[in-house]
C-alpha cells in the first residue's frame, strides 16, 4: 500500500512536471531546458510570498503561478523566439536562462535548503499508511490541473488553435490563426503547470537553488518513453516511471532511484526511439 500510495504522489508531481515539457514541445517544436527552473521559481515564490511577505499560502501559490507564468512568456518572447528556427540555439539560450536562474537564487538565498509551508499538516491513515495531507493534496491537484487542460484543448477555441497548430503550423498561419500568440500562451501554461508542481511538492521535497536540474532530466526521460510531443504518452510514463523509482525505493535502496530515469530513457532510445505513443502530435 505504501508504494501504491506514495508512487502516486510521485507520478503526479512527474507528470505534471512532463506535460508541462511536451505541451511546448509538441506546439512549438523546441525542448525548453529551462522548464526545470520554472518548478525552482514557483516554490521559491511560494515560500519568500509566505514567509517573508506574510500572504496566505492560497495567495502566495496563486501569486507564485501567475508570476512564473508571466516570466515564462517573456522567456519566449525576448529569448527563445528569435531563434526558433534554430534547435541547438534554443536548446542553449534556454540552458542559459535554467543557469542564470539557478546562480540568482544562489546569491539572493544562499545554499541553504528552504522551508515551503504545506497546505494541509494534518497526516491520514490510508488502509494502514500515515500519508500526509499535503502529498495527498498534491495528487488531487495534479489530478484536476491535468484534466483541466485536456479538456481546455479539447473543447475551447483556444484549444482548437493549439491542436491546429501543433499539427500543421503553417495551414494553420493560413487560416490566420496568430502562432506567436499561441506559442506565449503554451509557453504560460508551460511555465504555469510546472510552477504548480514546485509550488505543491515544495513542503516534503528540498527547496535549494539547484533543485531544477532534477526535474528537467525526470521530463526529459518521460517524454522519450511516451513519445516526443504526445501528453497521454507522457502521462503514461510519468506513472510507469514513478512507480518504477518508487519499487526501487522501497525494495533496493532510494540511492538507486535516481538510475532509473536514465535506464528508461536509454532503453527506449535504443529499442523505441518514437517512444510508447510517439506520434508527430499526440494530443
Amino acid at each position: 500500500m505504501e508504494i501504491l500510495i506514495y508512487g502516486a504522489v510521485t507520478s503526479a508531481i512527474y507528470a505534471m512536471l512532463a506535460v508541462g515539457f511536451t505541451l511546448i514541445f509538441g506546439v512549438a517544436r523546441i525542448l525548453n531546458l529551462a522548464h526545470g527552473s520554472f518548478y525552482a521559481l514557483g516554490a521559491y515564490l511560494a515560500y519568500v510570498l509566505t514567509t517573508l511577505a506574510g500572504l496566505p499560502l492560497w495567495l502566495a501559490a496563486l501569486l507564485s503561478i501567475a508570476i512564473v507564468a508571466i516570466f515564462g512568456v517573456l522567456v519566449e518572447k525576448i529569448l527563445i523566439r528569435p531563434l526558433r528556427s534554430s534547435q541547438l540555439g534554443v536548446l542553449m539560450i534556454s540552458l542559459a536562462t535554467a543557469l542564470v536562474v539557478e546562480q540568482a537564487l544562489f546569491l539572493i538565498f544562499g545554499s541553504e535548503y528552504r522551508n515551503v509551508p504545506a497546505f494541509i499538516e494534518t497526516k491520514y491513515n490510508l488502509f494502514g499508511v500515515d500519508v500526509a495531507g499535503q502529498r495527498l493534496l498534491t495528487l488531487a491537484v495534479a489530478t484536476v490541473s491535468i484534466g483541466g487542460l485536456y479538456a481546455f484543448i479539447q473543447f475551447t477555441r483556444l484549444g482548437s488553435a493549439i491542436l491546429a497548430i501543433s499539427q500543421d503550423p503553417l495551414a494553420a498561419k493560413y487560416m490566420g490563426i496568430p502562432s506567436d500568440r499561441i506559442f506565449s500562451l503554451v509557453m504560460a501554461i508551460s511555465a504555469g503547470l510546472a510552477a504548480l508542481a514546485g509550488v505543491m511538492a515544495g513542503p516534503f521535497l528540498s527547496v535549494q537553488p539547484s533543485m531544477h536540474l532534477l526535474p528537467i532530466v525526470k521530463a526529459f526521460a518521460i517524454v522519450v518513453v511516451g513519445g516526443l510531443g504526445s501528453i497521454p504518452g507522457s502521462i503514461a510514463a510519468a506513472f510507469m516511471l514513478g512507480y518504477a523509482e518508487t519499487i526501487v525505493a522501497y525494495m533496493v535502496s532510494s540511492s538507486w532511484t535516481e538510475i532509473v530515469s536514465v535506464l528508461a530513457t536509454l532503453l527506449m532510445l535504443v529499442f523505441r526511439p518514437a517512444g510508447l505513443f510517439g506520434k508527430r502530435a499526440a494530443f
